[in-house]
């Protein structure tokens, strides 16, 4: 509600009008606003994985896959 009548956050105000897809409740605001920031530091593909509640995906989709990740870094050494 906050978002739709320009109060909430200056991101969003400068946005209207927002849609809201996917919510999760919490008891301690510290504990919400560290969901929050952990789930805007995210790709694209894990926060739609969320988004359709696929969370058996989120793991997979957590690992990294460039060519500076440490696991294929590994591997190519060994090659």
């Amino acid at each position: 509600m906050q978002h739709q009548e320009g109060t909430g956050a200056n991101y969003t105000k400068k946005r209207l009008p927002v849609t809201l897809i996917y919510v999760e409740a919490y008891s301690v605001i510290a504990k919400a606003f560290y969901r929050e920031k952990q789930i805007q530091g995210w790709g694209r593909a894990k926060k739609e994985a969320l988004i359709a509640g696929k969370l058996a995906d989120l793991s997979q989709l957590s690992e990294c896959t460039n060519e500076t990740s440490h696991t294929l870094y590994k591997e190519k050494r060994n090659e």
